[in-house]
Formats: structure tokens, C-alpha cells, sequence
């Protein structure tokens, strides 16, 4: 069950490209205030309300539950995505879910310039004040991230996917984070390690290919579609510069397929390719494969595995 963390910054579009997202996914979108208003005041009094939305800091202070305002955030959050899919806007939700595999974990910033430009038409502040407000509400969010969890919310490895909107507006980037969401929900719904061989997510680049995996999950033979890419040339500075990706590797037999139905030109070329893999990579086994050989080639492979 897919559910997105959107990180921003301050005049990045941030809030209003989460809002279209929600409505194009049908999802409720949790917020700051929506924490501050109705979960905390569960068990927060006026003074610590006060406290928790002026000092990052505070979020660690024990509870009259016994744990922290921070251990109680996430309780919450866990709570309710373990109930149903929504989008987490902000709460240092990239880090309380960093290893959930259902999460989508986003950030969206822009630059400097264009941010203090946007934040002078929307506040109506002369670009001196509007660079002195990004300054405090960056540094606010670092400080949130930093105080409770000891991490650099700018590291861009707390993230999936960065949008620089500098170019983009609202719309075109909710459009853009639609499509990455439907891909990642389809990706949930169907774990890639149940997967049979005829059920794997896999964009062919050739139709021969597709009709050869057919052949090969009809002889209930396991596949992997370009697994592994191995380097051939490299530069004076150890650049690489060629590299082949055979089309299949067979687990069962160790070996990996190269398929051809090209003309005699592309064929010469795919068989110096593989000659000089061979060389390169001496344990490999590796087969070119053309159309005509398929259900012969599969034939061998099948006797094969009856002796095993």
C-alpha cells in the first residue's frame, strides 16, 4: 500500500504541487497543523502546544505517556499508514519511514534566486527581507531534522526522487510525481520476489526477446532480463567507454543468452562483442542465440535438466 513523504523547501512550490498530488491520487495529506491541532492536544497542554510549535527541541520532552512528543508522532504516523495510504507532508516522515518498502520518499526545492522571487510576490517583501525569511525557514527545517534524529535534511540520500522546480510549475510537477506514484504502486501491489517468470515487470527492447522469454517460461525455465552489464573498453583514465548487456541469464544453467535476428552487419559486430567478453571474463557462459535456434537451444536445455 503506497504512501509518499514530501520534503520541501520554502518557496520550492512544495505545498501547492503536495495539494494537486493528494487530489490526482485521492489522498489525504497529513500536515504540521493538522499534528498540532487534533493529535497533540490529545495530550499536550496549552503551554507545551506553545512550546512544541516554537522549539524543535521540545519534541524530545517525556510525555504523560511516559514516552517522548517525538516517539509519540511516529507512534501515530506508523499507526495510521499501517491503516490506509496518505501523503506525509513534512514531520521528518523521509526518516521515521526511510526502510518502509511502500514508501515514496520526495523532495522538492528549487534555487535560491527563483525561491527569493517567489516568496517576494507572495508575501509582498522586498527581496532583502524575503532572503532573511528563506534563511530562517531553512533553517528551521535543518533543525527540526538534526534535533530530533541526527541527520542532515539536505542529504540527498534520505530521498527517492529530488524535483527542482525552477522550470516546473505546480501542475506539470504533480503530473510528473502522478506518474512516478502509479509506477511505485504498481511495484508495491505486486512484490517483485512473488513474481513467476511470465508476471515479471519487464519492458522489452525487442519483440524477439518477449516471444524468446515465452518460450522460456512455457519450458518453466527461470529468466533474468539483463541482469548484469559487464564493462569491455575503458579510456587511458579507466573511463569505461563500451560495455555489453547480454539479454538473458539463465540461474539454473549459469548462463547468459545473447539473442539475433538482425542482419549480417549487427550480427558481426554481436559476436566480437561476445568473443571479447569471453576473453575478458573467462567464467562466463555465454551463448548467441538466433531466432531459428530457440526451441533447439531450449531443447538442450531441457535434456539437461531432466539428467540433473
Amino acid at each position: 500500500m503506497l504512501f509518499i513523504t514530501v520534503s520541501r523547501q520554502t518557496g520550492s512550490l512544495g505545498k501547492e504541487i503536495t495539494e494537486l498530488l493528494a487530489q490526482k491520487l485521492a489522498l489525504p495529506v497529513i500536515t504540521r497543523d493538522l499534528v498540532m491541532n487534533q493529535w497533540f492536544p490529545e495530550i499536550a497542554n496549552k503551554h507545551e502546544l506553545h512550546m512544541l510549535s516554537e522549539s524543535p527541541g521540545f519534541f524530545l520532552t517525556p510525555t504523560s505517556q511516559g514516552i517522548s512528543f517525538a516517539e509519540y508522532l511516529e507512534n501515530r504516523l506508523k499507526n495510521y499508514i499501517a491503516e490506509q495510504p496518505a501523503i506525509i507532508f513534512g514531520l521528518g516522515a523521509q526518516i521515521i519511514f526511510a526502510d518502509h518498502p511502500a514508501a515514496l520518499h520526495i523532495k522538492i526545492m528549487a534555487s535560491h534566486q527563483v525561491r527569493t522571487q517567489r516568496i517576494m510576490q507572495t508575501h509582498c517583501l522586498e527581496q532583502k527581507d524575503a532572503e532573511r525569511f528563506l534563511e530562517l525557514t531553512d533553517r528551521k527545517h535543518k533543525r527540526y531534522i538534526t534535533a530530533i534524529y541526527g541527520k542532515d535534511w539536505s542529504d540527498p540520500a534520505l530521498y527517492h526522487l529530488t524535483l527542482n522546480t525552477d522550470l516546473l510549475d505546480a501542475e506539470e510537477a504533480a503530473c510528473l510525481l502522478y506518474h512516478v506514484a502509479q509506477n511505485k504502486k504498481i511495484a508495491c501491489e505486486i512484490p517483485r520476489q512473488s513474481l513467476t517468470n511470465h508476471e515479471k515487470l519487464v519492458v522489452f527492447k525487442h519483440p524477439s526477446e518477449e516471444e524468446f522469454a515465452k518460450i522460456l517460461d512455457m519450458h518453466d525455465i527461470e529468466w533474468e532480463y539483463e541482469p548484469r552489464t559487464f564493462p569491455t573498453k575503458w579510456d587511458t583514465e579507466g573511463n569505461v567507454t563500451q560495455a555489453f548487456s547480454p539479454d538473458f541469464y539463465l540461474p539454473r544453467f549459469d548462463t547468459y543468452i545473447e539473442l539475433t535476428t538482425m542482419n549480417q552487419k549487427y550480427v558481426s559486430e554481436k559476436k566480437k562483442k561476445v568473443k571479447l567478453l569471453k576473453k575478458l571474463y573467462p567464467g562466463i557462459n555465454i551463448n548467441i542465440v538466433f531466432k531459428d535456434d530457440f526451441n533447439s537451444l531450449l531443447k538442450r536445455f531441457r535434456l539437461k535438466d531432466d539428467e540433473r
